[in-house]
This record gives C-alpha cells, sequence and structure tokens, in this order.
C-alpha cells in the first residue's frame, strides 16, 4: 500500500520536520518528503505491505515527529506505472 501524508508544522518549523524525517526515512516505508507550498507544509510518501504497518507508520511514528501539528492521510488506489 502507498499513501501520502500531508502535514501541517508549528509556523516556521517545516524544514526541521524535513530534517528530521529524512532521518527517519532509514524506517522502512518512509520513500520521499516534500516540503510544498498550500494549505499543507510537507507530503510524506510511505509505503507498508498492509493498513495495520501503515497505520503503526503514521500513527507512532510520523504524528509523533516534534512540530507536527495535523496529518492527512491520502491512499493511493493504485501503483500503475505509465
Amino acid at each position: 500500500m502507498k499513501a501520502y501524508v500531508f502535514l501541517v508544522t508549528k509556523a516556521g518549523t517545516s524544514e526541521e520536520v524535513l530534517k528530521y524525517l529524512n532521518k527517519v526515512a532509514k524506517v522502512k516505508g518512509v520513500t520521499q518528503v516534500d516540503s510544498v507550498y498550500g494549505r499543507f507544509d510537507a507530503i510524506v510518501t510511505v509505503e507498508a505491505p498492509n493498513m495495520e504497518s501503515l497505520g503503526d507508520l503514521i500513527y507512532r511514528v510520523i504524528e509523533h515527529v516534534p512540530n507536527v501539528i495535523h496529518t492527512e492521510t491520502a491512499l493511493a488506489l493504485s501503483h500503475a506505472k505509465a
């Protein structure tokens, strides 16, 4: 399963959060982190073998990153390559 986790961070901390997540990227499942403009401050791309593992990664790791105040997750429906 692939998902995109949209993050809202405390003001002025998004780069710190990204640096932290890049270190956490060694944790199995975090495949990419990107800073973005708009409603969210960052997007974390994650992959997991099943919903339980995905939930663990999001709720036990990403939501506990310092300065993350809100997350929203979008599950990818397909891994089809163009």
